[in-house]
């Protein structure tokens, strides 16, 4: 008996590229859904939730920005990885902040997409299989990988998927710098390319939500030029 096949949707107004990269994502096995406009795929989506979502930054009737904070505020967890000509960091940070998890600049090479789409299905397959109830305590902070749920003072702290990931790493090799090499495969599952600077944007996110100063970080600090380690309270002053 086959397993059921990952449905994404591809959110993409270029009719002939939509083409192609649904060609060739389901010959690698995938269930592939193509939404030309921006103003459909809000509603689409959210009325039949993918397992992802592949949506271009440029859109008629609604930009992809706009349709990431719409299914966001909506309460749409799944991944999101949006598609960009332009190389401006303003459009990644933008898109970070509304909840994209990750970006793949044009002109798309399908095999970097599938990298990075396999990537993001992996991490939500591993969270949703049974494990027994890790959670981590840092005086005030408590992550609960089970969960994926972190909690300051008892309040529930509001994290994108992709920040607690980021945090959990970060946080369950506590006292070990992480670099960004290691980081970035850990979380994506390919290689640094060394300007990725996602990681960095997650991070001075991060930071203020769980109670730390982004001035002088106490909990996640920067090593320069080796990467980044959480410190534990009790490890602080050592």
């Amino acid at each position: 008996m086959h397993a059921e096949k990952e449905r994404i949707v591809i959110v993409e107004d270029d009719a002939k590229l939509a083409a192609l990269i649904g060609e060739f994502l389901r010959s690698q096995d995938l269930d592939v859904e193509l939404i030309e406009d921006g103003s459909r795929a809000v509603g689409a989506i959210l009325a039949n939730p993918p397992a992802l979502v592949v949506l271009d930054l440029m859109l008629p009737g609604l930009d992809g920005l706009s349709v990431c904070r719409k299914l966001r505020e909506a309460g749409f967890r799944r991944p999101i990885l949006m598609l960009t000509a332009r190389s401006d960091d303003q459009d990644h940070i933008r898109g970070l902040e509304l909840g994209a998890d990750d970006f793949v600049n044009k002109p798309v090479r399908p095999q970097v997409l599938l990298a990075r789409i396999r990537a993001l299905l992996r991490r939500v397959e591993s969270d949703s299989g049974e494990r027994p109830t890790t959670r981590l305590t840092f005086g005030d902070l408590v992550i609960d990988n089970t969960r994926r749920e972190a909690w300051l003072k008892g309040q529930l702290i509001d994290l994108t998927g992709a920040e607690f990931d980021l945090l959990w790493l970060l946080a369950s090799n506590a006292g070990r710098i992480l670099s960004r090499e290691e980081t970035f495969v850990a979380l994506r599952g390919i290689e640094y390319d060394g300007q990725d600077r996602s990681i960095d944007v997650r991070i001075s996110r991060i930071r203020p939500k769980i109670g730390d100063d982004p001035d002088m970080p106490r909990l996640i600090k920067t090593v320069r030029s080796k990467g980044y380690l959480f410190v534990a309270p009790e490890q602080d002053d050592a």
